[in-house]
């Protein structure tokens, strides 16, 4: 297992501040390996709600956690949704901060579905797969990472194939099992069908009609599958930036498939000489350096832009009362477009980054500056 040495300082300090703290993200990213660096799994304050003996052991929940003292984990908390009550009181009730630590592999919009919101109450980490902080940034580390995506099993499998056949099973305990786990009821071959589908329109413009049409039901059906997806974590629908320009601007999102290693799986990719050959090379680097930026850059709020006279931009972030603004360019030698010039003032963006995959960070004209991905955290941070 890699180093998450950033993770766990993130979440010591959370645990410092406030009176619960959320890890969410997917299955296998490691949430437990993180949660069990503050609690043993056979303490009687952890509970794996995947085990009989603990949901057993909260059979009254409010008896059991009443009167437990110190840090006390629940794992797949999603999977018992009559505990948000109990938790809302007993959160409230305490003074001390850290006292719950709680692992949830959906977001906290679908675990409302109980009614009880523990939004305000809580501070929410979102885990995901390794990113280049911890994997590593030599070209070698970010073409793995590229390829096989950031879920520890994948990227740590002893060859592609091997990954392959990991994520393969992955999607489909996804949608048999951990999807009916949530309470979501959803036929699984049509999920995976749109999921496959998803991949093919992956950095596109949302637009239901033809995944209707493809698969042969409504649109609202569509929706609501892409919604699943999101608060899953496996999709990220970019919304667009609405600026009052006289301009008719984009407004449905951007769809991505989250992780690319699941991306190239759905695609059948399987090595990085098929992944250099294939189609959706740009669309999926594209992904790709998105989520780094994200991830590293950590921003308040991140949307695209674009106009339907075709003048775009990837990724605008607002961070500190800033607007950066990002390109994403798979080009050895990237140049400055018309669209670059248009965001600028439109915008009114304090910088414009163009991320690419070379090796020297360099000026490109007044205002914008090439990237190189391996310096993305480096380049946000020091004008964010």
């Amino acid at each position: 297992m890699l180093d998450r040495e950033n993770l766990e300082i993130e979440v010591k300090a959370a645990l410092g501040r406030s009176r619960a703290v959320v890890l969410a993200g997917p299955r296998q990213v490691g949430k437990t390996t993180l949660a069990r660096r503050w609690l043993p799994p056979d303490s009687a304050n952890y509970f794996d709600l995947e085990l009989p003996s603990a949901l057993a052991r909260l059979s009254e929940p409010e008896e059991a956690l009443g009167k437990l003292r110190g840090l006390v984990v629940i794992d797949e908390v999603q999977l018992r949704p009559g505990l948000f009550p109990v938790l809302r009181a007993l959160i409230d009730r305490s003074n001390s901060p850290g006292q719950f630590l709680l692992l949830g592999s959906a977001s906290l919009a679908l675990l409302r579905q109980a009614g009880e919101s523990l939004l305000g109450r809580v501070e929410v980490i979102e885990v995901t797969g390794f990113n280049l902080d911890e994997t590593g940034a030599d070209r070698a580390a970010i073409d793995k990472l590229w390829l096989r995506g950031g879920f520890p099993p994948s990227y740590t499998a002893a060859s592609d194939a091997t990954s392959h056949i990991w994520r393969e099973q992955a999607m489909q305990r996804f949608t048999e099992q951990d999807l009916r786990q949530l309470g979501i009821e959803v036929p699984a071959p049509a999920v995976m069908r749109f999921w496959r589908m998803l991949a093919h329109y992956h950095g596109q413009i949302w637009s239901a009609a033809p995944f209707a049409q493809s698969l042969g039901v409504s649109e609202p059906t569509v929706r609501k599958y892409l919604d699943i997806l999101s608060s899953t974590f496996m999709a990220r629908q970019l919304q667009p930036w609405q600026a009052s320009l006289g301009k008719r601007q984009v407004r449905s999102p951007k769809v991505y498939v989250r992780d690319t290693g699941l991306l190239h799986a759905l695609a059948g990719i399987r090595t990085e000489y098929e992944l250099m050959g294939h189609p959706m090379l740009g669309a999926s680097w594209e992904g790709f350096a998105l989520e780094q930026v994200l991830r590293l850059a950590k921003p308040d709020e991140a949307y695209f832009w674009a106009t339907h006279q075709g003048a775009e931009l990837d990724l605008l972030m607002l961070h500190r009362g800033r607007r950066i603004g990002v390109e994403f360019k798979r080009n050895e030698a990237p140049s400055i477009t018309k669209s670059m010039r248009i965001a600028i003032d439109d915008l009114k963006l304090d910088a414009l980054y163009v991320v690419y995959p070379g090796q020297h960070r360099f000026p490109m004209g007044e205002g914008i500056e090439a990237v190189p991905l391996w310096a993305v955290l480096p380049g946000m941070a020091a004008h964010a």
